[in-house]
């Protein structure tokens, strides 16, 4: 099969390369028709290799939490689409046979084919084999005739056609598979942008966009005749409101030790910088600490859920910059303004108080020595992943029952798989020269166990 793929890739090249503008329009129309049943073909084969992939149990075997995640390091995707292209080989994988030969006969395309087996199987649960075999039949001849959309639809009532007698039980059940498909399909993505913002999409169920939207609206209508924001922008304040009325309840559960807060850090120069520049009313007061490792402060109001860090100065931020813990950089301006009211801490890098090594007396990294863990780390050290540091655990890279210390030395941050993983694989890590965790491979899966880093948390 590879080498028939790399046939069929020299010939694609062939044709990307190709100029469009000297071709008729009628060749334009058939190249573009010939282009579509080549791109169904390829997904029929796609997904026949990631079912088989996901099968074998490549994903975890190599390291990642699931295939999903493998495919988003492996085909460099989102984790939603990746997730929906194993539950799409899956469903075609247990559907009716013609569903992936119409498929790979690129007589329906590839949402068709996802819409169909979604039928299928709420037909198959609510009748049996035989309703889903004749109901494979007719959708995939709807498939000729309609759009996803239409077909869809017209699936919700494909019983009236293939087993009548049975079709408004039928129709309950498949109410009740539609919400089940939406919890199982509910997800969120936070992707960020080359500029440092995030686009925010996903697909909500029904009754979290009723929360939702109870909990938004009251705070997106206009403030005034004077107010000149957009719905859309209304929308995103009002967002950002909410996160700020549930950080004050402090309700919300610890993750890593931490309570639930934003995380901001810059070096000492561009705080005591921008404190010196002064904002009317600010709270902070700079206390004892050595301005040259390390610095202790403490002021401000607890009860915002927000966190200031300074510490030595950071090569990657830009002069004056602050970054939250997700890697996203914030402007001088914005880092001064959330200082009016915040509780501001050390970024625990050595010096007095404040120490990294606390040898054999402690075996757990919690409070100083986890937050220039946070710090250095960034998040899950493994290569690949994107767990940010609140879903991680302190793993001692010489094991503590071994007589490993806890120091900063002897520590890297972990999310739960991997923690589990590095303590049952092949797989080692060590600190590197400059500091930062690398992590070697089993010579099963790199011969050469090249040393691997994590590049989600830190800009190169």
């Amino acid at each position: 099969m590879v080498e028939e793929l790399a046939q069929a890739d020299a010939a694609i090249a062939a044709c990307a390369t190709a100029a469009t503008w000297p071709l008729p329009e009628h060749e334009l129309v058939a190249a573009l028709d010939a282009a579509h049943h080549l791109e169904q073909r390829l997904a029929a084969v796609k997904l026949a290799l990631v079912r088989e992939l996901d099968g074998r149990g490549t994903a975890r075997a190599q390291g990642a939490s699931s295939t999903a995640v493998w495919l988003r390091e492996r085909l460099h995707l989102t984790v939603p689409a990746a997730r929906r292209l194993v539950d799409l080989a899956t469903a075609l994988d247990n559907s009716n046979p013609e569903v992936r030969q119409a498929l790979a006969d690129a007589h329906i395309t590839l949402d068709q084919a996802r819409v169909i087996a979604d039928t299928l199987d709420t037909v198959h649960n609510a009748t049996g084999p035989k309703a889903a075999d004749k109901a494979a039949t007719v959708l995939v001849d709807w498939a000729g005739q309609f759009d996803p959309t239409l077909l869809r639809k017209l699936g919700t009532r494909i019983l009236d056609h293939v087993a009548p007698d049975i079709a408004d039980a039928a129709a309950r059940a498949a109410l009740e598979a539609d919400t089940r498909r939406a919890t199982r399909d509910r997800h969120l993505t936070l992707s960020e942008l080359t500029d440092g913002r995030l686009r925010l999409t996903g697909t909500l169920d029904t009754e979290t966009a009723g929360l939702l939207r109870a909990a938004i609206d009251p705070l997106t209508a206009p403030t005034g005749p004077d107010d000149q924001r957009s719905p859309g922008q209304r929308r995103h304040d009002a967002l950002a409101d909410l996160c700020r009325l549930t950080l004050r309840t402090n309700e919300l559960p610890h993750h890593g030790g931490d309570p639930a807060q934003i995380v901001v850090t810059t070096s000492y120069d561009n705080l005591a910088g921008q404190l010196s520049a002064g904002t009317a009313g600010t709270r902070v007061q700079l206390s004892a600490g050595t301005l040259d490792t390390s610095l202790q402060l403490r002021a401000g109001n607890p009860d915002t859920g927000l966190q200031l860090r300074a510490g030595l100065p950071d090569t990657s931020l830009q002069p004056g910059a602050g970054t939250l813990d997700t890697g996203l950089q914030l402007t001088p301006e914005t880092v001064r303004r959330l200082a009016c009211d915040a509780t501001i801490l050390p970024a625990v890098l050595g010096g007095t108080g404040q120490p990294l090594d606390i040898g054999r007396q402690r075996r757990l990294i919690t409070g100083p020595l986890r937050r220039a863990l946070v710090l250095r780390d960034r998040g899950c050290a493994f290569p690949g992943c994107d767990r940010p540091p609140r879903w991680c655990d302190a793993h001692h890279i010489h094991h503590w029952a071994n007589g490993g210390t806890t120091s900063l030395a002897n520590a890297v941050l972990l999310c739960g798989h991997h923690h589990r993983h590095i303590h049952h694989s092949d797989w080692t890590v060590h600190l590197a020269s400059d500091g930062h965790p690398e992590f070697t491979p089993p010579a099963w899966l790199d011969p050469e166990q090249l040393p691997r880093r994590n590049h989600y948390h830190r800009r190169t």
